[in-house]
Parts: C-alpha cells; sequence; structure tokens
C-alpha cells in the first residue's frame, strides 16, 4: 500500500493508506506488529472507506521511542496523526480501531475528542501486564538477543508453547518478528506504569465495540486485561470472536475484517 509520514516534535510517523471515500477508518496495531502485518486484515475490509494504518515509533518507516517514552508519547502522536488527517484531504470524522497496547492508546486518546465516528478495540491491554517478564526481556534486548525476545514474547507473555514456538522459530515469520522485538521492553514497560483512565472511559460519548478472542476470555493476561475494559464501559458492544485468541489479524484476518467492518457500518 501507498505510504504517507507524519512529524511530531521532529519525529516521524509512517503509516500505511488505502485510498477510499468517506470518512478514514485509523487502525493502530499494538507490540510485536505494524502496518505490513495488518495487511491481511485490510484488504477484506468490505468498505470504501480509506483505511490508514498507523507505524507506531519504533517500527520500520518511523522514528524511535525516544527518551521518557511512556503511553502519553503514543497518545500524543495519535491525536497529532488524527489532527493531520485533514491534509491529507480526509474528513467527515474518525472510525477508529485499536488492537492490544493500540487498543489501550486509542482509548486514552478518544477522552475529550469529538471527531470519531466509533471505536473499536480489540483484547486492549492494562497493568497489571506480564510484569515478572520484564527482567527478562530487557535483558535479553540489552544484549541484542532479539531471538530470546521473540521466544519470550510467545512463552512468558502470551503463554504460548515451546513447541509453538519452535514451529514458529521454522516459519518466515520469525524474521518479521524478531525487529520487532526491539522495542518490546520499553513498551511493556509504559503499559505496566500506566494507570488507564477507567473512569473516563465510561464517559465516552462514541460507539464503543470490544472485541475478544474466545479462548481468552478469563485467562490472563489477555483476557483479564480485557474484563477490566468491559466493566469499565457497560454501553460498549461486546463480541467475542468464536476459537480465537490474540492473533486474529494473523490467523483469521477475514473474520477480523468482518467484526470491524460490522463497528464502523453499525455507525
Amino acid at each position: 500500500m501507498p505510504t504517507v509520514q507524519f512529524t511530531r516534535d521532529g519525529t516521524v510517523l509512517g503509516a500505511e493508506i488505502r485510498d477510499g471515500d468517506g470518512p478514514p477508518v485509523v487502525l493502530l496495531p499494538g507490540v510485536m506488529a505494524d502496518a505490513a502485518t495488518w495487511r491481511p486484515v485490510v484488504e477484506h475490509l468490505d468498505l470504501p472507506n480509506p483505511v490508514l494504518v498507523l507505524d507506531r515509533r519504533g517500527r520500520a518507516g518511523s522514528g524511535p521511542l525516544g527518551p521518557g517514552y511512556s503511553v502519553r508519547t503514543e497518545v500524543d502522536d495519535l491525536h497529532h496523526v488524527l489532527g493531520s488527517l485533514g491534509d491529507l484531504g480526509l474528513s467527515g470524522g474518525t472510525h477508529l480501531f485499536g488492537w492490544s497496547y493500540g487498543g489501550l492508546i486509542a482509548l486514552e486518546a478518544a477522552i475529550g475528542r469529538t471527531d470519531l465516528r466509533s471505536l473499536t478495540l480489540y483484547e486492549p491491554v492494562a497493568r497489571p501486564f506480564a510484569p515478572e517478564a520484564l527482567g527478562p526481556l530487557r535483558e535479553a534486548i540489552g544484549r541484542n538477543d532479539l531471538d530470546r525476545a521473540v521466544e519470550l514474547v510467545n512463552t512468558a507473555v502470551s503463554g504460548f508453547s515451546d513447541a509453538y514456538v519452535a514451529e514458529l522459530r521454522r516459519s518466515p515469520v520469525w524474521n518479521v518478528l524478531r525487529p520487532l522485538a526491539e522495542p518490546l521492553a520499553d513498551e511493556l514497560g509504559a503499559i505496566d506504569d500506566h494507570r488507564p483512565a477507567f473512569g473516563a472511559f465510561a464517559e465516552l460519548d462514541v460507539p464503543v465495540t470490544l472485541l475478544l478472542g474466545a479462548v481468552n476470555e478469563g485467562r490472563p493476561p489477555y483476557g483479564t486485561a480485557f474484563a477490566q475494559f468491559e466493566r469499565a464501559m457497560p454501553r460498549a458492544r461486546v463480541v467475542r470472536l468464536p476459537g480465537e485468541g490474540h492473533l486474529a489479524h494473523a490467523s483469521a484476518p477475514r473474520l477480523l475484517a468482518e467484526r470491524i467492518t460490522d463497528a464502523v457500518k453499525a455507525r
């Protein structure tokens, strides 16, 4: 897809964009993902709207996390991007989607905004988020052992088996994941340092859809984090993805695209 760039305080923020007509749909990935990994979902979005997928800091095409990095850094980046959409000829309000860490960022950015048409969140995360994995991750990344970092995020954070990781290592996906692990420890640290504004989330004046991979229900870290957001937003529509966990963008992109499409069309 074509790419665009935004610049905030000297830091480049890249994005991929699919042309279309109508209010834009903005997708915000979480950790261990970038715009490229979300292309299969974008391809299956049955919408005429333009679609923009942001490459957050720490990804190819965007600048580094930078000193003093926090969730607020990401929220301010998203505010800047949303405020710059008019420069691309995109108007009419925004349908905002966030996955995982991207869901937390999207929610925090939604507070006080009046230009959002819908907000769709796939398993947003919140503290405590696998804090026991943070030390080993920092150690692995500090010695540039990105293979170990990818192992840890899949086992110590996501709970996948050693057999799953061994199979993943043999696949072409492994070399895609290695560079995405470089900012991982700082991103997870930012999540655990951040106190979500749950009280403000309940007051959001925008239609909210919460997506949950059904196999994660009640299970840490994703299902237990999801439950916090579900309790905080009793008016939100909750949709479960049967047979899916946290990675439906990779395992079931058509299904996930259909649920995002439903949320956008409902508005």
